[in-house]
């Protein structure tokens, strides 16, 4: 039977080619999935050395690496692993300078943990010069009496407690016993008092009062503390989403037992303490001390002067106070069903989160279902936002509508507090301008719009377990330092940046990336290395102030052809979401895009112009490290911030926001989903070898309907959403494998909210791969099911085919013809993309 692909599914118009053709076969574009299926093949089955060299496995790989003093790919990044030596050369390549770090990323199992150093109560060694940290890459001079610091090339005494004797070849006797002097990536103990967190500036007008406020010294490490913020107004209530989250967050604080009858451990973290608060259009305090019968609740109606009303029995350990806690979060639900309050004060609750945990620092999570009206911060409902596409305004739609928000988000930072929020709304609740505290402080979104307990409560129980066992650091400072020649320009992420130097982050996880830009101040020298140096001041969840550093050396070159042959698409596509996600405030969406495809042709015509001159003009090289730029190009334009046609400014906002703090591999599956045809898949994958008892994963499919069949059942992953795809002509016998049901109309995707677990081949396969998909995220995506011209839902897997013709976007084979078109046009008048707008012949 000859393959037949589908029709495209429903999708949002997509915009035609204009103009003549490039010759391009469709058969021959390049594809993101070769590579992506070649680097596993080359790399799942060797460890990575991280000495300079050798290019890193692609981020979506499950790669492991071992430190020989470079840090961890995973841990940072670099758009180009050979840097240019100039700024000329850089302008030649185009080639964006930019280092993306993830200093604390999960590592694979197989992978060494990061070493915990404790150099005593002096502290780990610094230059007296720059402060840089000791590192793998510094050298030792007069006899080890004194070593020299590769940033700044200072030579700094060495401390006696610290001095050790030299072999002949100038390295240390006790190298090997030394972590920090041979691993790229390491925790520091810092004791000393000088590393802890500095006390807000003063304020002329006080937030919140306090009969104890807290003292204007230097915060004392203590362990970390949760502050959970429930919303009880009527909406609240009536949608489920209160009960919900009392449920959840019982599992999380004492375990539970599931649906099938099994039990599951508690995974809230030993040693932190917890405090509930609950508000409407008042603030309810809750005394939780262990010797009470049950909470005693204090309620603050004054959102105009709010105060803290108690201080002893606010935060408790939940074990201690466990009877006092359990029957609090029990009851709430019941306590607040015949409410009529539809006000919330979430400014007024987020302050006197503030008033709770200055002085300590901390993480106030939020669980809010509807906009703010009242109390500081009060928002009125937004005017139609459809007017304000393609003019001027329409960058006010991602700033925040009232100045409150901005200083709440930065005294929470001030104090070293990150805010998470779980919304749950059903209309309308202004991400653009609540959302600037979790984007500030360094905490996270989860977006659940009309929230429906049978179908997201077991995603948002997943999304707070991550949130409270993945690794989590608190009271943040970071800097990035570079060596000679080099300096970071800009940084991109959710941060507050208080000075040029500095990022201050209430809180600071596994999960978030921060990404830095760099210039060249002076040419590098061939002969030696350049470097990098992040280093993250923090406190760790048991309340232990530490230093964690991420060391780079990078080769310089003086030849275009070495920085394209080491260049990093990953990394370079998460900077360019990242500076697209960023312009967004400041310009239109339109010249967003406009400027993303310039960007892309840029670096290809760099590429052509330096090392394939003698090519025909009228042919398309792309490079072998570049080789999928221009898809992912495209799938960020026609991301949910980017793309045209109806988008509510609430989903562009929550979006916008996520891509920013993504890691690298996040933000890769999310810009081209993980597409996999279930019914195709091989007798043995997914499944354990007899043998071996290894597993191998199926290979994936292009994002296209051109790749589909009716008669098939596809997975699409974004890490966002789950979705499967099932083909009008499906065989009754794979329904019934997958899903428990022979009919194509008896499957009710409004009721599946979970894979059915069944005793046949296919099911135990595709649970396999979830599962493994679940693992290396950490959490359950949304699911959905949809069946082919069935549901409405299919739009959304439409939208995710993102080589289609969609998102009011090209297809990819248009988009390689725009750019071959731009390209092509430079090559004939000369100059620029950058400085020529008459050579960009954009469709936007």
């Amino acid at each position: 039977m000859p393959f037949q692909p589908i029709p495209q599914p429903p999708h949002s118009a997509g915009e035609p080619y204009r103009g003549l053709r490039a010759r391009i076969d469709a058969s021959q574009i390049p594809s993101p999935i070769d590579s992506i299926e070649t680097d596993k093949e080359n790399w799942e089955k060797q460890t990575y050395m991280t000495l300079p060299g050798v290019n890193p496995p692609l981020s979506t790989t499950d790669f492991v690496a071992f430190d020989q003093g470079n840090s961890n790919p995973k841990h940072m990044r670099v758009t180009t692993w050979n840097l240019p030596n100039s700024a000329h050369l850089t302008r030649e390549c185009d080639i964006p300078l930019a280092v993306v770090v993830q200093p604390f990323a999960d590592l694979d199992p197989r992978e060494e943990p990061v070493p915990l150093v404790d150099c005593g109560p002096s502290g780990p060694a610094r230059c007296a010069q720059c402060r840089g940290y000791i590192n793998p890459w510094c050298t030792w001079v007069a006899g080890g009496n004194r070593w020299k610091c590769n940033l700044c090339s200072h030579e700094t005494e060495v401390s006696q407690e610290y001095f050790s004797n030299l072999d002949p070849n100038f390295m240390r006797l006790d190298h090997a016993d030394r972590p920090e002097l041979n691993k790229g990536t390491v925790d520091f103990i810092v004791e000393s008092d000088e590393y802890w967190a500095p006390p807000p500036l003063p304020k002329l007008a006080p937030t919140y009062f306090t009969p104890e406020p807290p003292p204007p010294t230097p915060r004392e490490p203590v362990p970390l503390h949760y502050l959970f913020a429930l919303d009880v107004s009527m909406i609240a209530v009536e949608s489920g989403f209160l009960q919900s989250v009392c449920s959840v967050l019982l599992d999380v604080l004492y375990g539970g037992t599931a649906a099938d009858g099994s039990t599951f451990e508690p995974c809230f973290p030993q040693g932190c303490r917890i405090a509930i608060l609950t508000f409407d259009q008042a603030l309810h305090f809750y005394n939780l001390s262990a010797d009470l019968p049950h909470a005693h609740q204090l309620v603050v109606g004054d959102l105009e002067e709010i105060f803290l009303p108690l201080r002893n029995g606010l935060f408790v350990d939940p074990w201690e106070s466990r009877t006092v806690v359990e029957n609090l979060i029990g009851s709430l639900a019941e306590r607040n069903s015949q409410t009529v309050i539809r006000e919330s004060c979430l400014g007024g609750a987020l302050i006197a989160g503030l008033a709770s945990l200055a002085g300590r620092g901390g993480h106030i999570v939020m669980f809010q279902c509807t906009m703010p009206t009242i109390g500081p911060g009060a928002l009125e409902p937004p005017t139609d936002e459809s007017h304000v596409y393609g003019t001027d305004k329409e960058r006010t739609l991602f700033i925040p509508r009232v100045r409150a928000w901005h200083q709440i988000a930065e005294e929470c930072s001030d104090e070293g507090i990150g805010v998470s929020m779980f919304l749950g709304m059903s209309r309308t609740i202004d991400i653009g301008s609540i959302g600037i505290v979790p984007s500030t402080t360094g905490g996270e979104l989860f977006f659940h719009p009309r929230y429906n307990p049978a179908r997201d409560q077991i995603v948002l129980a997943s999304q707070l377990q991550r949130l409270v066992t993945r690794t989590t650091a608190f009271s943040c400072v970071m800097r990035i330092r570079c060596s000679h020649g080099l300096r970071v320009s800009k940084y991109y992420g959710n941060f507050q940046e208080r000075s040029p130097t500095d990022l201050t982050l209430g809180v600071f996880d596994s999960d978030k990336a921060v990404s830095a830009l760099l210039g060249h101040s002076q040419t590098l020298d061939e002969r030696q290395y350049a470097y990098l140096q992040c280093a993250v001041l923090y406190t760790s969840v048991d309340g232990q102030r530490r230093v964690r550093t991420c060391n780079l050396a990078l080769p310089v070159v003086s030849l275009a052809g070495n920085v394209f042959r080491y260049a990093d698409m990953d990394a370079v596509v998460c900077h360019l979401a990242r500076e697209s996600m960023t312009s967004l405030s400041s310009r239109r969406m339109a010249q967003i895009r406009e400027d993303l495809t310039d960007k892309c042709s840029s670096i290809l015509l760099g590429y052509r112009r330096n090392c394939a001159a003698a090519a025909a003009q009228s042919q398309l090289i792309i490079p072998e490290a570049f080789r999928a730029l221009p898809i992912y190009t495209l799938a960020i334009t026609k991301s949910k911030p980017l793309k045209g046609r109806n988008v509510s400014a609430d989903v562009r906002n929550y979006y916008a926001k996520k891509i920013l703090s993504m890691s690298v591999r996040n933000t890769m599956q999310y810009l081209y989903p993980r597409l996999l045809a279930l019914h195709n898949l091989d007798e043995n994958a997914a499944l354990a070898d007899a043998t071996t008892g290894h597993f191998y994963l199926p290979s994936l499919m292009r994002d296209s309907h051109m790749f589909m069949e009716a008669h098939g059942v596809y997975l699409i992953d974004n890490d966002e959403f789950m979705i499967f795809w099932v083909g009008a002509s499906v065989s009754p016998q794979i329904l019934l494998d997958l899903f428990g049901v022979d009919d194509i109309g008896a499957l009710d995707p409004s009721d599946m909210t979970e894979l059915p677990i069944l005793d046949t081949r296919l099911s135990q396969q595709v649970q396999y791969i979830l599962g493994h998909r679940y693992s290396q995220r950490g959490r359950v995506p949304k699911m959905l099911v949809v069946r082919q011209n069935m549901d409405g839902m299919e739009i959304e897997f439409s939208d995710m085919l993102v080589e289609d013709q969609n998102n009011s976007a090209m297809s990819y084979l248009d988009y390689l013809c725009l750019v071959h078109k731009q390209i092509g046009a430079a090559l004939t008048n000369g100059g620029s993309l950058s400085s020529n707008a008459s050579l960009r012949g954009s469709p936007w």
